[in-house]
């Protein structure tokens, strides 16, 4: 496919009533498409009528990457949802979408990604961290951002991804080898671990991501369409009651991300999000035959066995009590 025949598409709509200016994006990741069919189904009914804006400023994506989109997988020739950065010297097809996309979020307040994920689990929505002034991920969101996220109508909740990202991001920087390509360099920058909720935070305004399912689960595009129409009843952009606080929310924090060290390192057992494991329960052997072993009690996620070396091959989280308190 040549780059020619891909085009970069969004749709804004404008009430003449001030309010927030909200940005829903979907297939940041091709092969990840619940997001996409809720854009369109929402595209539709304010494109015939049937709803309207009564205020502020909604921006639909159905397709962030349409690269990927078109060939049905995960990326074009990289992770768009890392190192998500504008750049003078686009080299990769994700580089031009991030020069197209990144000052589209600028120019909103509040963004929902919306994404699915390859094995079985329970939806599940990602949020930034909570308010500070350190170099990582400053933010001064955070009460705004829980409370939509705890209207989306999922059950479960992580934080904690760029900080323990850099934390991991430290390690590879010391392992990394003076001859390691450009890559593997890459893989070791901090920048990497950005992507559209953390660049959306980076330029002021605050944002989640909404993990809506299996990939192939028709069930997903329902959990994005209520997680859209909550979204937007919350902000007061359309009419209709405001969604109601999700009850018994389960709050996990990611603690470690362990990565791969070589292609033929492996996994014990099939291991899927959020699965329970214990201080010392093995998780896999290296291929030195070295045990991994879980280094706390809590939940494994985002487990990929067909990560590649170096790259990231799971995550730990602990419970947390982030949602103490929100309204």
């Amino acid at each position: 496919m040549q780059l020619q025949d891909l085009q970069f598409v969004s749709h804004t709509f404008r009430s003449p009533l001030p309010g927030p200016k909200l940005i829903i994006t979907g297939a940041v990741h091709g092969n990840e498409v619940c997001g996409t069919l809720a854009i369109r189904r929402l595209l539709e009914q304010l494109q015939s009528g049937a709803l309207q804006l009564i205020s502020g400023q909604l921006t639909l994506v159905p397709v962030c990457n349409p690269l990927a989109y078109a060939k049905g997988e995960r990326q074009g020739e990289r992770n768009l949802n890392r190192r998500l950065i504008p750049t003078a010297h686009a080299q990769e097809f994700e580089d031009h979408v991030a020069n197209w996309l990144c000052p589209l979020l600028a120019a909103h307040e509040v963004l929902l990604d919306l994404h699915s994920f390859r094995g079985a689990g329970e939806p599940f929505v990602l949020v930034g961290p909570e308010n500070n002034q350190g170099e990582i991920e400053p933010f001064r969101h955070a009460e705004a951002e829980l409370a939509m996220a705890a209207r989306l109508g999922v059950q479960r909740m992580v934080d904690g991804w760029l900080s323990t990202y850099a934390h991991g991001v430290a390690r590879r920087q010391q392992a990394l080898a003076p001859d390691a390509d450009a890559k593997t360099r890459a893989n070791a920058d901090t920048r990497f671990g950005v992507g559209t909720t953390e660049y959306m935070r980076s330029v002021g305004g605050y944002a989640v991501t909404l993990e809506c399912g299996q990939h192939e689960d028709p069930q997903a595009a329902d959990v994005a369409w209520r997680a859209i129409d909550n979204t937007l009843r919350h902000l007061g952009l359309i009419a209709g009651s405001p969604p109601d606080l999700q009850a018994q929310i389960e709050t996990l924090r990611i603690y470690d991300v362990i990565d791969k060290q070589h292609q033929d390192d492996v996994f014990c057992r099939d291991w899927y999000s959020f699965d329970t494991v214990s201080a010392g329960d093995l998780i896999g052997t290296r291929a030195d035959g070295t045990a991994v072993r879980a280094s706390m009690d809590g939940r494994i996620i985002f487990p990929d066995a067909a990560a590649g070396a170096g790259e990231e091959w799971f995550y730990i989280t602990r419970y947390s009590d982030r949602l103490a308190g929100v309204v």
